[in-house]
């Protein structure tokens, strides 16, 4: 099982990376969330153990970012914060179980594998709206059907509508999804991903709207019935 730890703690982490290869696991290391966001675009893990206090960015913040993006992998919080409000917080952020620190080296394990294998069967319904389609597993858009060829940025921008359909996404939350290291680029740059989206969407029953003072939606569009 491929496994990312997100750890801050330069002892913790080593110690830990040293414990999962030896049961077998294959664990990456991201030591803040920065490194975490670029490993978890590239590489698909089986579970994510994600420590809480970061250096760049709230853990949770970290985790909303990726139910947001459409990434369902199974997250283990590591945590000193072992409150009753912290725990509630995370799973309606969207985690799947906590450890409160110190622990047991058996338990985390018991728990991993516990993770992965409620994660291989419960197959997650694809996201609709109208004709469009997103299936979790492969994360391909399909529009009526039909597969739709999307530039990474394209893609990155429909998913985050896609998430919030009939909901605006403000126009800065929207470009932090599309260009979220890419400093260079300028505050309109989503307007022409945008642009190029709705040139694919055009003609089907599903629009990405301007919303005024509140930024995009995708909605769907209902048909007038044919006259007979």
């Amino acid at each position: 099982m491929r496994i990312l730890l997100v750890e801050d703690e330069t002892d913790m982490a080593v110690w830990l990376v040293r414990a999962l290869k030896q049961s077998g696991f294959v664990p990456d290391h991201a030591s803040d969330a920065g490194t975490a966001e670029a490993l978890l675009a590239t590489t698909e893990y089986n579970a994510v153990v994600l420590d809480l206090q970061l250096p760049d960015k709230h853990g949770l913040t970290l985790l909303t970012g990726m139910r947001e993006s459409g990434n369902r992998t199974p997250v283990l919080v590591l945590t000193a914060q072992g409150s009753l409000q912290d725990r509630v917080r995370g799973l309606n952020l969207g985690a799947d179980d906590f450890l409160t620190k110190p622990f047991e080296l058996e338990e985390l394990e018991a728990r991993l594998a516990a993770l992965v294998r409620r994660s291989r069967g419960r197959p997650h319904a694809p996201l609709h709206c109208a004709s469009l389609s997103c299936d979790h597993e492969s994360r391909a858009f399909t529009l009526a059907g039909t597969l739709l060829p999307l530039t990474p940025r394209e893609h990155a921008a429909l998913m985050a509508l896609l998430l919030r359909s009939g909901t605006p996404v403000g126009k800065s939350q929207l470009s932090s999804k599309v260009f979220p290291h890419d400093s260079s680029a300028g505050p309109d740059a989503i307007e022409l991903v945008l642009h190029r989206l709705r040139r694919k969407l055009a003609g089907s029953d599903v629009r990405i709207v301007t919303v005024r003072g509140l930024g995009y939606m995708l909605e769907g569009i209902a048909h007038a019935p044919a006259q007979t």
